[in-house]
């Protein structure tokens, strides 16, 4: 069976943590189900000095291909355009809950994450950055990228997108309770859990648009107000 027709991502020194292994999972299906509920990542890399820069953007997954948006005057998308590609870092977290204990240390956080490492490579084929394109769209508002117009030639003159293909990839998760100490359990203070979600309000139309609201517009990503 090959790497992308596994239901597990190959585990790697670099996707095995150190600490808390019981919350790591490289399962293709959770993996590929954080990136979906997301759209902005953090991207790692060395610039020309070596010094580190992490840089946040927009980004979306196609099967095992995830593509990340910017400009095409930006370090890390010129760098990606090099014959050897660019190695990157790129991690994606979803908090769900804040965790309160009677004790200040073991305060927590209930997170879903994705940390992936490869080689970053610019997407030069037309057919693959149309789709890499509307994928970006989709990522935020599914649907929106067929109900409105693509880029022109000027624009996409001005727009890089760089693919990292999914490979060494793990995620990590919590999703545990308030964990007192014994010792703290008579003391006076409150603890549990705090529930953590994104809404959407409802959208505001331009004072130019004459159309409707989009049934795209209608539904909701997390199930509480309208996308």
């Amino acid at each position: 069976m090959s790497q992308e027709q596994a239901p597990t991502y190959a585990r790697t020194p670099r996707t095995t943590p150190t600490r808390y292994r019981d919350r790591a999972g490289w399962e293709r299906a959770e993996i590929h189900a954080i990136l979906d509920s997301a759209w902005v990542c953090h991207l790692g890399f060395a610039d020309e000095q070596g010094r580190p820069v992490v840089l946040p953007t927009i980004y979306a997954r196609v099967g095992d291909r995830l593509y990340l948006h910017g400009s095409t005057g930006s370090r890390p998308l010129r760098a990606a355009g090099r014959p050897d590609g660019l190695p990157v870092c790129v991690t994606v977290t979803q908090v769900d809950a804040l965790v309160l204990t009677k004790s200040a240390f073991n305060h927590s956080v209930n997170f879903r994450s994705v940390v992936a490492h490869g080689v970053a490579e610019q997407v030069t084929d037309p057919q693959e950055l149309a789709v890499a394109l509307d994928a970006l769209v989709d990522q935020a508002v599914p649907g929106r990228a067929a109900d409105c117009r693509p880029a022109n030639p000027k624009e996409l003159a001005a727009t890089a997108v760089v693919r990292l293909v999914l490979d060494e990839v793990s995620a990590k998760t919590r999703a545990d309770g308030a964990d007192d100490d014994p010792a703290d359990a008579d003391l006076p203070y409150w603890s549990g859990v705090v529930p953590v979600r994104t809404v959407h309000d409802a959208p505001v139309p331009h004072p130019g648009t004459t159309r409707g609201l989009p049934a795209y517009l209608t539904g909701s990503r997390d199930g509480g107000a309208p996308c």
